[in-house]
């Protein structure tokens, strides 16, 4: 089992130090994550915690999943590795909006009445 854990549910007041306290009921916190969202700077309702070793963070998830913090209950699971994400470079085919040149007529090009 692996020692780092999804919180799911997580209230939006709920600090880094808030989830480290809760989260210690299990163990040794290593580290704790809060995601923020890149655009508006508020927490994004979710966190990853690293416990100490793989016995704690067994016992960190039955002493809060489904518990409440905060007034919500947590959902906590051990967090699976990061997907890969395909990039969305030049590899990819155009679909019309800006420039492209099918017959939705974006901004670039293509279209019944011409380009722009």
């Amino acid at each position: 089992m692996e020692n780092k854990l999804f919180v799911g549910n997580l209230p939006w007041a709920a600090t880094e130090s808030d989830i480290r306290a809760h989260f210690s009921q299990g163990g040794e916190v290593v580290s704790v994550e809060v995601m923020m969202d890149k655009f508006t700077g508020r927490p994004r309702g979710f966190a990853f915690v690293t416990m100490a070793s793989a016995q704690a963070a067994q016992d960190a998830i039955a002493k809060t999943e489904n518990i409440d913090f905060m007034g919500r209950p947590l959902k906590v699971n051990v967090a699976r590795p990061r997907e890969e994400r395909p990039s969305f470079g030049g590899d990819r085919p155009r679909s019309g909006g800006f420039g492209g040149g099918d017959r939705r007529g974006g901004f670039g090009g293509g279209g019944d009445r011409g380009g722009y």
